[in-house]
């Protein structure tokens, strides 16, 4: 838990140190989305697997720097993993057609262009986190959490649009997606890379602080 801790705090912390200068410019958000997941693996057959559903929750904070460009930060709680794997038993035994969940908490910070004669559309881009929760083989309920690396890194991109409900309160629908570029288990064989891919479909609501 100190390894999650640790870069949550450090990303408070560097808030904390700016919010006075830019509490005018801050845009607090809370969202839900739907998820689709799978691995890419590389190296061997450089295969996609099947994709498995999923939800997150997230929320975020979102800084002005200037009049078309932010910085976003989000912490998601994040449901990622494929379908029709396999799995080795303990007595060396196969077994197919296994489904993979895993739950992450992933901290991306990106950096978003605001477009549009409004500004009410944005693209985002930049690197994301993720620390992992716990993982199961979904038909068993299996802990298969050793077998994977604590922590995931990738890229994190997206499009979206907000629509104002109130003076205050703004709607918004964005697609975005996530892309890691470290192995996510452990033992694989050099040159073998099992990665993370996920994207979402989101609906939230973001307000200004006062």
């Amino acid at each position: 838990m100190t390894k999650f801790f640790t870069p949550v705090l450090i990303v408070l912390g560097i808030y904390s140190s700016t919010f006075a200068q830019t509490k005018n410019n801050v845009e607090f958000g809370a969202n839900i989305g739907y998820n689709v997941a799978y691995i890419n693996e590389t190296g061997y057959g450089n295969l996609n697997s099947p994709a498995i559903g999923g939800v997150n929750l997230a929320v975020s904070a979102d800084i002005k720097v200037s009049d078309r460009w932010s910085i976003k930060g989000k912490l998601i709680y994040d449901q990622k993993g494929w379908n029709d794997g396999y799995m080795v038993e303990a007595g060396g035994a196969t077994v197919d057609y296994v489904n993979f969940r895993l739950n992450y908490i992933t901290i991306p910070v990106t950096a978003n262009w605001h477009f549009g004669r409004m500004k009410n559309w944005y693209l985002n881009l930049g690197p994301y986190a993720g620390f992992l929760l716990n993982a199961e083989e979904t038909s068993s309920g299996a802990d298969i959490k050793p077998g994977f690396n604590n922590t995931d890194f990738g890229i994190a991109l997206g499009i979206g649009v907000k629509f104002p409900i109130t003076d205050k309160v703004r709607l918004f629908i964005e697609d975005e997606g996530e892309a890691g570029v470290v192995n996510i288990l452990k033992g694989s064989q050099s040159g073998i890379l099992i990665q993370n891919v996920r994207s979402g479909i989101n609906v939230g609501i973001n307000f200004p602080l006062d």
